[in-house]
């Protein structure tokens, strides 16, 4: 071989090693698999990891509902409890102070009756008696006093008095213990209340008893 063409050949093939020099090492598949192999391992866990953490959330949130659930049945029923203890405390109240506020009425009725009875007659001996008619109207004021009183501390436990004197006749709350025959008024309209009607606060405490007007002859004076 011409030595020209042989050295020729030999600096082509020095600067095809020297150009293989000059290349970057290539990633060894072990490591670039190892280093995938990582990645994936990571994501996995994290994702478990995100798993459990949610489902743990929920339990947490399960369990807060299922107690506020809990709380609020708990308040709903004691509320409850204690509104009907108060109605049943009221009435046991009511019971025992019925009784007592018709006594009061009763206490009411004769001085109102007191009051307005005219003073007896007096004497002959009585008219030598300087102030007989002054004493009389003395007692009759002391009573007068007694019964605004009584009236007040009625009124304080919301007993009031029922108009029914010139009303309508109405059953649920006056009793008819007699009639008059008056061809000036309506049938069926009071005339006289003989014993006053009273209203404890919203319910009836003591009935009227009454006249009433008609103009059925049959009737008259029968009480019904």
């Amino acid at each position: 071989m011409d030595p020209a063409a042989k050295e020729a050949l030999l600096e082509q093939f020095r600067s095809y090693l020297d150009g293989i020099e000059r290349l970057p090492e290539p990633l060894a598949p072990a490591e670039t698999g190892s280093d995938l192999f990582s990645v994936f391992v990571e994501l996995a866990t994290l994702r478990n990891e995100v798993r459990t953490e949610s489902r743990l959330v929920k339990d947490a949130l399960e369990q807060f509902r299922a107690v506020f659930t809990t709380l609020e049945s708990s308040q709903a029923t004691l509320e409850q409890q204690l509104r009907q203890r108060d109605a049943e405390a009221r009435e046991s109240q009511r019971r025992l102070l019925r009784p007592l506020l018709l006594e009061l009425l009763d206490l009411r009725d004769r001085l109102a009756a007191g009051v307005e009875q005219p003073a007896p007659p007096s004497r002959w001996l009585d008219r030598w008696r300087r102030g007989a008619s002054s004493e009389a109207e003395t007692w009759r004021e002391g009573i007068a006093i007694t019964l605004r009183r009584l009236d007040r501390i009625l009124a304080d436990r919301r007993v009031v008095p029922i108009a029914v004197t010139r009303q309508k006749f109405d059953p649920r709350l006056a009793r008819v213990v007699g009639t008059t025959r008056d061809p000036t008024r309506a049938a069926g309209v009071v005339v006289q209340e003989l014993r006053a009607g009273f209203h404890w606060e919203d319910e009836l405490l003591r009935a009227a008893e009454v006249i009433v007007n008609t103009t059925d002859a049959k009737t008259e004076g029968n009480g019904e």
